[in-house]
């Protein structure tokens, strides 16, 4: 059964006093829709977010991790760790770890596995720039993504996984991703699961949309039939907005 999540990405935003207002914000809000809510802090603030919503029905995640369980792995933070404070997801493969940090398909497989074995849940992102997209490469940049990180894993470990499909040339470069484009790579991306791991994978996997998500396009965009929901950025950074975007199912 897939589900509808709507999750917000804070990135390196927000020390501990701007996590609190933000906190205090997301609890005032009211919540109309069925979807799950996450919300990702940064790492130093993970514990205190944990804490602050124990009672709600907001969960706190992470934005990465690595794929060792400890080590001289300096600044870096491993499954175990997160389990620790009360994280249970964990987002892996984001645009910019893969642009600013050089995460390969390579290196992200092996995070997933080591988040997998630690029974945590992964939010795996992907998607093509917009040299792909101009040279009619998006599907197979995508389809690539996907195979090389993830298709060495039994069918049963998809139950622990959510996608989430990021156009990375829709997000702050001007261009716009139409909610038909969304649909049309969300249905791509639900056929080629299925030509690997059957329909009953294909037809329950959770595939958010994480392209420049506002209140003012998200009920267009969480219409279409394949997109479940949304990797948000910016929009996660106000209370009201985030929450207009949630209620948008």
């Amino acid at each position: 059964m897939r589900k509808n999540i709507v999750a917000g990405n804070w990135k390196m935003n927000n020390d501990l006093p701007q996590t609190e207002a933000l906190i205090d914000g997301l609890k005032s809000q009211t919540q109309t829709s069925n979807a799950e809510v996450m919300i990702a802090p940064t790492f130093t603030n993970l514990w205190h977010a944990f804490e602050e919503l124990r009672q709600s029905k907001i969960e706190v995640i992470a934005q990465n991790m690595h794929f060792a369980e400890n080590g001289a792995y300096t600044g870096e933070v491993s499954a175990s760790m997160l389990k620790s404070v009360g994280i249970q997801t964990v987002i892996l493969g984001h645009s910019e770890r893969r642009a600013y940090f050089n995460e390969t398909d390579q290196l992200l497989a092996k995070k997933v596995d080591a988040a997998l074995a630690n029974d945590m849940r992964v939010i795996f992102c992907f998607g093509e720039e917009l040299a792909d997209r101009k040279s009619g490469n998006e599907e197979s940049v995508v389809e690539n993504q996907i195979k090389n990180a993830l298709f060495h894993l039994e069918g049963s470990a998809f139950k622990n996984i959510v996608l989430a499909y990021e156009p990375v040339w829709a997000i702050g470069t001007g261009e716009t991703a139409s909610p038909e484009q969304a649909q049309d790579m969300h249905a791509f991306i639900r056929k080629t699961l299925d030509s690997k791991y059957g329909s009953e994978v294909a037809d329950n996997m959770t595939i958010l949309y994480g392209g420049s998500v506002k209140p003012n396009n998200a009920n267009e965009i969480f219409s279409k039939p394949d997109v479940d929901g949304g990797l948000i950025g910016g929009a996660s950074l106000k209370a009201e907005d985030f929450f207009a975007i949630v209620n948008a199912f």
